[in-house]
Order: structure tokens, then C-alpha cells, then sequence
């Protein structure tokens, strides 16, 4: 990496099939170790489910409110300030619950590639959609005793 500085291009932000808008601020091949885009949901707007192989996101919310889901954590309300941690290989998305736009850097590490990128969206639908193998179906013994 050289020294640079490189500024925001308001007319460079693009709509992706993910359904939020980015801006990559800094984003290339000479400065392998981290990428940073801005990103912008609509109100209203649940971004597909994805993940991301071998790099680690952060979400630094910047404006707006969301409720952000990763991993097996339950469903958590992110506004102004909040960083959000995401492991490699981690499901992700994240809802606009507010009136504006919900606005945040995405800060990976090592960069973003297109390539690393994952829509699971459809794989999320399936596996909500099958009824467990492990499912126990409790009874109700309305005379009090234990089945054997």
C-alpha cells in the first residue's frame, strides 16, 4: 500500500441484487488487507440472506435504524453507532425498520471480493421450509402420570 487519498464519488453508487445500494470508498488490489463500502437500505427493505467466504465484516451503522440478524443470534435492533461483527462464513442480512434510509460502512477484512460473495437466500427458504429430523413432540398427559 502507498499513500493516497481517495474520496467519496457520490454519482458512483450502484444497486445490487442483494437490494441495497454501495458505494466502495476504498476497495482494490493495492491495499489487499481492507475494503470499505457504504451501504444504504431503504425503509422497509430486508437485504437477502448471504455470507461471505474467508472475510470478516463489520457493519458500522452511521444513520437510520435496522434489525440486523447474523449467525444463530436472535433478530437485534442496530441504530447510530453500533458495530456489527460477522465471522467468515457467517449468514447475514439486515432489515430498514426506520423512516430513512439506514446507512453503514461494511469494513472487510481482507477486502471484499466478488467471488467470496454467497446469496443464500434460497438455501435459508428450504431449510425453514423442512420439518426437523430432531423434533421431540411433547404430549399432554392430562392425568398426571409420566409415560413410561
Amino acid at each position: 500500500m502507498k499513500e493516497e487519498l481517495r474520496r467519496m464519488k457520490p454519482n458512483s453508487e450502484f444497486y445490487t441484487p442483494e437490494l441495497c445500494y454501495i458505494n466502495e470508498l476504498s476497495n482494490s488490489a493495492d491495499d489487499p488487507e481492507v475494503s470499505i463500502a457504504r451501504a444504504r437500505v431503504q425503509p422497509g427493505v430486508t437485504t437477502r440472506w448471504h455470507r461471505l467466504h474467508g472475510i470478516t465484516e463489520r457493519y458500522m451503522i452511521l444513520e437510520g435504524e435496522g434489525l440486523v440478524e447474523i449467525g444463530d443470534l436472535e433478530p437485534q435492533k442496530v441504530r447510530h453507532g453500533d458495530v456489527v461483527l460477522i465471522p467468515p462464513e457467517c449468514r447475514q442480512r439486515i432489515t430498514n425498520i426506520g423512516l430513512n434510509a439506514i446507512i453503514f460502512l461494511a469494513i472487510c477484512m481482507p477486502r471484499f471480493r466478488q467471488e467470496a460473495y454467497e446469496d443464500i437466500e434460497n438455501l435459508i427458504k428450504e431449510s425453514l421450509s423442512k420439518p426437523s429430523q430432531n423434533v421431540k413432540i411433547a404430549t399432554d398427559n392430562s392425568n398426571g402420570e409420566d409415560e413410561p
